[in-house]
């Protein structure tokens, strides 16, 4: 049970002065929704009730650990945990395991039923779960997926055309396009994921000149906004992601966050420019959020 998190019945009536500040940063959210000058970043963390697979680092990895016996040292260590089974198993026997997790089918979440009413042109997933590429693109849109350099020597990423009937493989992503960018990979059209040690060895020796960034990404995110949903950043590699993805982007942007923060995780968002709104995503933030959208 969160703490500081305001309840929705205080956020409509708007009695004290914090509300009201509240509320203003939702209006300003929702004008930025509807202009296109927001790119939505989503974590793991967006359902009301859980969900069949994990929505978080050490679940997966405890899940991985069922799965293959690994030395108990490892326990709890998501990348660490991949690249054993990656090393003594073979990478095949890792895209298995992921696909097995990750491939339940489960009920939309709020967020995502949102984005399917008020479409907007980039929206960043960060975890592993098939909901975004099923749900969010419609045939003409794109998908661009990190890959494994392990698999791909010569890229950091693929794109992926939505059609009526599949996926077919692209060279750049098509004028106009609404984009999904998976920079951890995706579990459509297949199985291809950064998940192992020596994955994100690869990457992130790049990522501070941007290297693996799609340039579709860099150029659209110039002068945007993002909003961070179901986003913790309680780990290092969480917010070196994060920060290079929204490089030369605004200075203000926004993470809807209820319950306690770590000092690493605020100083992130001081030095990003990323306001903190303490809210219940499903129960508070979601409903406000749709009101405005569907106002005139």
């Amino acid at each position: 049970m969160t703490t500081d998190a305001v309840p929705l019945g205080r956020l409509s009536t708007l009695q004290d002065p914090s509300d009201r500040d509240v509320a203003r940063k939702i209006d300003e959210i929702a004008r930025l929704w509807k202009t296109g000058d927001l790119v939505v970043y989503l974590g793991a963390d967006l359902y009301p009730e859980s969900p069949e697979f994990p929505t978080e680092p050490a679940a997966l990895a405890a899940l991985l650990g069922k799965r293959v016996a690994v030395p108990g040292r490892l326990s709890g260590r998501l990348h660490e945990i991949a690249q054993y089974i990656e090393s003594h198993k073979h990478r095949k026997t890792l895209l298995s395991l992921m696909e097995e997790i990750f491939r339940k089918k489960v009920t939309p979440s709020p967020v995502h039923r949102l984005l399917q009413a008020f479409p907007i042109p980039l929206v960043v997933d960060t975890w592993y779960s098939p909901e975004s590429s099923e749900l969010l693109l419609g045939p003409g849109d794109c998908q661009i997926s990190g890959v494994s350099r392990a698999e791909y020597r010569d890229r950091w990423f693929r794109i992926d055309g939505r059609t009526s009937s599949g996926w077919d493989p692209l060279e750049d992503v098509s004028p106009g396009s609404r984009v999904l960018y998976r920079p951890l990979g995706t579990m459509n059209p297949g199985v291809e994921v950064l998940v192992s040690d020596a994955d994100y060895v690869e990457v992130l020796t790049e990522i501070d000149i941007q290297t693996p960034i799609p340039k579709f990404v860099q150029q659209h995110r110039s002068g945007r906004h993002f909003l961070f949903l179901g986003c913790r950043f309680d780990n290092q590699t969480s917010r070196i992601f994060a920060r290079q993805i929204m490089k030369r982007s605004s200075a203000s942007h926004f993470v809807v966050r209820s319950g306690t923060v770590t000092s690493k995780e605020q100083l992130f968002y001081e030095r990003e420019g990323i306001e903190r709104l303490p809210l219940s995503l499903n129960e508070s933030f979601l409903p406000e959020l749709e009101k405005r959208l569907r106002s005139a």
